[in-house]
């Protein structure tokens, strides 16, 4: 694919800047170092060109300057960062409604505008806002959490590294951006990548970034931002181990709490560089291996023509590179890609995983899931023999239902001629032939203009105007006689009549009849060589990227997390019977729709169906019945297959997809769908306990009726360490294990939310959790 990409320059901001500021300067109070001021009144939230506007008003001579200062420090900036912290929406994070109640829970928590001073005096204080996390067992790692206060601060950072960057990062740069997920770049794939022949992963050792690369990251970010209190939060965070970065690991978007806010973007900007010099590479090889119509060359020389291309997504740590070239310039591209990355960026690269496969024998896993090279017939088949009968077999049964209708308009048209003759032959019964000849015409054509009225309402569909006027031609002078009629009649009561000869012809003449129902077939059979043809030449010249779910792997999940026993059968899970019915429902419901939802794009989604439907389903009815002491056949006849349950007001509620539901399912225009890896891994056991109330702990929740739920991690009750790939599902991420047995106080809205896959445990603030024996 030719990417007509260019470096954007700074200089095309200037003109908006004044524009910005004036238009900031109505939305936006003065932004003085006084608090009070600020904080009299609510601050309302920005909006999404707000908050453009006024990080474009910091652009000059060349830079952004200030940033912190000037935008982040911002008190409607925080409270726009508290929004988002509080319903978070990765498509457009920023368009919310003001909701005046917001300012009074942040204010419950802390002050804005305090905040607000300390970051423009640079007093922020990064270690107190940073609890850590003790694990359960003796020799496990420690973790080190934002607070809430924290969280507010670095996504308030992010917003603002969102606009200057996002822009200025390539194509082939997904994660981390809006619109530029997972399934982006599964779609990029399948449909813009023509005749691979090799291609290889990028794979990278498990090595957190230390002093080197965060110096060089904040060197990257210099280059375009002049703050130097921005660099300074930056290190401290990655001083306080609360923002930390592991290549190579398996928690990268995937909600989990270890993952800071600023790490997808972080990530993005550090490969920026690395990121151009592949585009430009891109383009140097585009000019030379132009693009020709391949058509025209297969017509004039009798050959094709695959002109050399090179493809690269990046989805933040995750490279794949693929050529259409042979395999010596490819292992030149490895040598050059792995010389950048541990040279320039100080990187390591595993490079016996690394390393280059036929794409069309091998698959090679991306993004938790299969990629191989086939022709167009594989993900596009010809319809089979079975199917082409029950196709001619419908054609076959919707001309009957055709012409057992036209049979049906023509019988009732027949009846109501027979009925007109009937009341003829009546009226001239009646006159005794005593009557002159100009009465029974007069009566003749009063019955038949009744009858043309009846036939114009019924057969003709038209405006009044267009009615009338056939009704008048139709009942003028002594049409039963004149031949000329034929001109004034609609061109489809003519058209009828002439096929209705040629069905005469036919009957009549069957040889005639025979040679078109051979030149009918001819021409059938001819269409089918042409498009048998076509579909052979393509697959000889042509090679798409098929994209399949790792069965196997999620197999092993679904026997790893207790669906199924040793034989692949669905079993109960009893550590979920302390739950009550409709949350073990919604938990079920939310491992299958993500699921369901992360594998919709992949051509065997058919067999996701299968186990969602049957393992997760009937695994759910088994749990049900143990918990109840009951069999399977009573709970599905309680629950029924669709797992219905009753709220408090008597009304059925169906949280698990349903059978016909699934089946329907299909490719869907999602994003950046999350793994299953955090909702299956996760089981939130609700507690009886005595201890007094506390508010939810979800971010910037006063609901004070709330539950305990005790957090049990799948790879604890397993005694199974993530790290190791036999026993554990390999590209599955794992929650951290110091949140093991933690207690978590959470309102009824947000439990459902986090058992349904809505939320994850990063829209919570975990350091609030309770200690209960």
């Amino acid at each position: 694919m030719l990417m007509h990409a260019r470096r954007i320059n700074p200089l095309e901001f200037r003109p908006s800047i004044g524009s910005s500021l004036k238009l900031f300067s109505t939305l936006l109070p003065d932004p003085s170092p006084d608090s009070k001021t600020q904080t009299g009144k609510p601050t309302k939230p920005l909006s999404k060109p707000q908050l453009k506007a006024l990080v474009l008003s910091q652009y000059s001579h060349g830079k952004f300057s200030n940033l912190v200062q000037n935008v982040v420090a911002f008190p409607a900036v925080l409270l726009t960062a508290c929004q988002n912290l509080t319903a978070p929406q990765p498509d457009n994070a920023l368009n919310y409604p003001d909701s005046p109640s917001l300012f009074h829970s942040v204010s419950k928590r802390f002050d804005i505008g305090e905040m607000g001073c300390e970051l423009r005096e640079n007093r922020f204080d990064v270690k107190a806002c940073c609890v850590t996390m003790v694990p359960s067992r003796k020799k496990g790692e420690c973790l080190v959490l934002p607070n809430l206060k924290l969280k507010v601060l670095i996504e308030a950072i992010r917003m603002s590294l969102e606009i200057v960057y996002d822009e200025r990062f390539v194509t082939f740069s997904y994660g981390g951006r809006v619109g530029m997920g997972r399934h982006t770049a599964i779609r990029y794939l399948k449909n813009s990548v023509e005749n691979p022949s090799w291609w290889f992963d990028v794979t990278f050792d498990r090595v957190k970034f230390d002093d080197r690369h965060v110096n060089k990251l904040c060197f990257s970010i210099e280059e375009k931002i002049k703050d130097s209190i921005l660099i300074d939060i930056i290190k401290r965070l990655f001083e306080c181990e609360v923002l930390g970065i592991e290549l190579g690991g398996c928690y990268l978007g995937r909600g989990f709490p270890q993952e800071s806010g600023l790490s997808s973007i972080l990530i993005n900007i550090y490969f920026n560089g690395f990121d151009k010099e592949i585009q430009d590479m891109r383009l140097r090889k585009n000019q030379e291996n132009p693009k020709f119509d391949s058509n025209e060359l297969v017509s004039m020389s009798g050959v094709s023509y695959k002109p050399l291309k090179i493809y690269v997504v990046r989805y933040l740590d995750e490279i794949l590179v693929i050529t259409s070239g042979s395999k010596m310039l490819m292992m030149d591209y490895k040598n050059w890609f792995l010389k950048y990355l541990e040279g320039r960026l100080e990187l390591k690269v595993d490079r016996m995983k690394t390393a280059i496969h036929s794409a069309v024998s091998e698959k090679i896993n991306f993004q938790g899931m299969e990629l191989q090279a086939v022709p167009p017939s594989v993900l596009h088949p010809p319809m089979s023999e079975k199917a082409i009968r029950a196709r001619k077999k419908y054609l076959r049964q919707k001309e009957v239902r055709s012409l057992e209708l036209k049979n049906a308009r023509e019988r009732n048209r027949k009846k109501l001629g027979l009925k007109i003759l009937q009341h003829v032959f009546k009226k001239l019964k009646q006159s005794g032939g005593f009557k002159f000849e100009f009465q029974i015409e007069n009566e003749v054509r009063e019955i038949f203009r009744t009858w043309a009225n009846e036939v114009v309402q019924e057969y003709f569909s038209g405006s009044l105007e267009e009615r009338s006027e056939w009704y008048q031609k139709l009942t003028a002078g002594d049409f039963l006689s004149l031949r000329h009629i034929r001109n004034q009649l609609p061109q489809e009561l003519v058209d009828a009549y002439d096929k209705f000869q040629e069905q005469l012809e036919k009957h009549l003449s069957p040889v005639k009849a025979r040679k078109a129902l051979e030149k009918e077939e001819r021409r059938v059979e001819e269409k089918e060589e042409q498009k048998y043809a076509k579909r052979t030449v393509e697959d000889l010249t042509r090679l798409c990227i098929k994209v399949d779910a790792p069965i196997e792997l999620v197999r092993k999940a679904v026997k790893m997390a207790g669906f199924t026993n040793s034989m692949g059968r669905p079993r109960p899970i009893k550590l979920l019977i302390a739950l009550e019915d409709t949350d073990i429902i919604k938990w079920y419901a939310g491992v299958g729709r993500m699921w369901l939802d992360f594998f919709c794009c992949c051509h065997n989604f058919k067999m996701v169906k299968t186990i969602v439907t049957y393992h997760l389903r009937f695994s759910c009815i088994l749990t049900l019945a143990e918990k109840h002491e009951s069999t399977k056949r009573e709970a599905i006849k309680h629950y029924t297959k669709d797992l219905k349950v009753s709220d408090l007001d008597g009304n059925e509620e169906v949280y698990f997809p349903t059978e016909r539901e699934v089946k329907m399912m299909g490719d869907k225009n999602l994003s950046d769908p999350r793994p299953v890896d955090g909702a299956l891994s996760l089981a939130l056991i609700r507690l009886a306990s005595d201890e007094l109330s506390c508010s939810c702990i979800a971010h910037f929740c006063d609901r004070k009726a709330t539950v305990f739920y005790r957090v049990r991690l799948l790879q604890n009750r397993l005694n199974v360490n993530p790290l190791d790939e036999g026993k554990w599902v390999p590209g599955m991420g794992a929650i951290h294990e110091s949140l093991n047995r933690k207690c978590l106080p959470l309102c009824s809205e947000h439990i459902n939310n986090l058992y349904m896959g809505k939320i994850t445990l990063q829209d919570i603030d975990c350091t609030l959790f309770v200690d209960v024996d």
